[in-house]
């Protein structure tokens, strides 16, 4: 495990506004952040729909925004929970994302909960041991 730094606070605090933010019921209820290697922050929400297997993850919208502005290269990953009276709480990702995660950056970190307002900070490989590969 890493140590959680100020930069990792304030990435969940980033998740966090978002999904106070954006949250509706049915709709959005998870926010992520993401923090590149130059420093910048990209937050986003999931987006559900009415047919579950057509949603999308607020961490892989939060990885497409950096992408589309250019940025390549990932630090640290977080999502957070929200629930109807604006509190979020730290989760940990999904298989699916956690597959995702992996692919655009195997040095990636992940803040994960650890507790009541405790966090701790683990790579991508460690949350997916044997990770599926082409070869």
């Amino acid at each position: 495990m890493n140590r959680v730094d100020t930069k990792d606070i304030e990435l969940i605090e980033a998740a966090k506004q978002m999904i106070r933010a954006r949250y509706k019921e049915g709709k959005h209820h998870v926010g992520a952040a993401v923090r590149t290697k130059s420093g910048k922050v990209y937050a986003a929400v999931n987006l559900e729909a009415y047919i579950g297997r057509v949603a999308v993850c607020a961490e892989a919208i939060a990885l497409g925004k950096a992408i589309s502005e250019g940025e390549d290269e990932f630090e640290t990953i977080v999502a957070v929970l929200a629930d109807e009276e604006g509190d979020a709480r730290i989760v940990s990702p999904c298989g699916i994302c956690r597959e995702l995660i992996s692919d655009y950056g195997q040095a990636i970190h992940v803040l994960l909960p650890q507790g009541q307002e405790e966090y701790s900070k683990t790579g991508i490989l460690e949350l997916l041991p044997a990770k599926y590969k082409r070869e």
